[in-house]
C-alpha cells in the first residue's frame, strides 16, 4: 500500500515543480517587459520600413568593387584580417594562462584558482568596450579591433583550454616522468599530443565568433566592414547597406562551412 502512495506522490511532486518553474518563469517575463518603454509608432514608420527593405532587397552591385576607393571587398578582407590576427594572438598568448588555470597542473588550488580568476577577469569586458579603450589609446582603425579580439578572446579560449588540459591522460605524463624525462619533454609529448587537437578545434570555432565580431567593432571605429555599415546607415543609402548585409552573410557562411570541415577532420 505505501510503495502505490510512493507512486502517486511522485507525478504529483514532479508536476507541482513543473507548475513551479512555469509560474517563476511568467513572473520573470513580466517583470522583464514591465520595465521596457513602449513609445508611440512614428507615422512615418510604415514609410522608412518600405525603404529599409527596398534597399536591402535591390543592393547597390556597382559597390561591390571599386578601383578608386573603398568597397565592399575592401572591407570584407579589412575584417577577415582584422579576426585572423585576433584569433592568432590569442591562441598563443592564452596558452600559458591555460597551464596556469588546469587543476592537474599545479600541486595546490590556489594556483590554478588565482589563474581562473585572471581569466574569468579578461572575459568580463566585451569587444565593444574593450575597443573603445583601444581606441583612445592607438586611434582608431584596424589595429585598435586587433587588440580588442586579441585580449578578449584570451578569457574564453585559455577557459576552453585549460579545460582541455585538465580532461588529458595523464598515464603518459607518468610513464615519462618516471622514465627521467624533463617537464619540458613530458610537455612535449605527452600533453601537446593530447591537447592540440582539442586546441586547434576551440581556435576554429573562436574564429568563426571574431568573424562576426569583427564586423561590429566597424561600428564604433575599429576598422571592417562596419565603418562603411554605420556610414551607409546614417545616410540612409539602403541600397549600399543591402550589400553590406549580403557581402557580411556571404562571408559569415563561407568560413562557417569551412571551419566546420575542418573541426571535424581535426576531432
Amino acid at each position: 500500500m505505501s510503495q502505490t502512495n510512493t507512486k502517486v506522490n511522485k507525478p504529483k511532486k514532479k508536476y507541482l515543480f513543473k507548475t513551479v518553474i512555469f509560474v517563476l518563469l511568467a513572473l520573470l517575463y513580466i517583470w522583464a517587459f514591465s520595465g521596457m518603454p513602449i513609445n508611440s509608432i512614428k507615422e512615418t514608420a510604415g514609410q522608412i520600413s518600405q525603404a529599409i527593405f527596398t534597399g536591402i532587397f535591390h543592393p547597390d552591385w556597382d559597390y561591390v568593387y571599386l578601383p578608386e576607393g573603398e568597397d565592399l571587398l575592401r572591407g570584407l578582407l579589412d575584417t577577415l584580417a582584422i579576426a585572423i590576427l585576433g584569433t592568432f594572438i590569442s591562441a598563443i598568448l592564452c596558452v600559458p594562462f591555460a597551464f596556469w588555470a588546469a587543476n592537474n597542473m599545479s600541486k595546490g588550488k590556489v594556483v590554478s584558482g588565482s589563474g581562473k580568476f585572471v581569466l574569468s577577469f579578461i572575459r568580463t569586458f566585451p569587444e565593444v568596450v574593450m575597443a573603445i579603450l583601444f581606441i583612445k589609446a592607438v586611434g582608431p582603425g584596424s589595429f585598435a579591433g586587433v587588440l580588442a579580439l586579441g585580449l578578449h578572446s584570451i578569457g574564453m579560449l585559455g577557459k576552453l583550454f585549460s579545460e582541455e588540459v585538465e580532461n588529458l591522460d595523464m598515464g603518459p605524463t607518468e610513464a615519462l616522468t618516471a622514465t627521467g624525462a624533463s617537464r619540458l619533454q613530458v610537455l612535449w609529448f605527452a600533453v601537446l599530443p593530447q591537447v592540440m587537437p582539442g586546441f586547434l578545434s576551440y581556435t576554429l570555432y573562436r574564429f568563426e565568433i571574431n568573424i562576426r565580431s569583427a564586423a561590429i567593432l566597424g561600428v564604433i571605429g575599429a576598422g571592417g566592414i562596419g565603418t562603411p555599415l554605420i556610414f551607409a546607415l546614417s545616410s540612409r543609402d539602403w541600397d549600399r547597406v543591402g550589400i553590406i548585409l549580403l557581402g557580411i552573410i556571404v562571408m559569415v557562411t563561407i568560413i562557417d562551412a569551412i571551419s566546420g570541415y575542418l573541426r571535424k577532420k581535426i576531432i
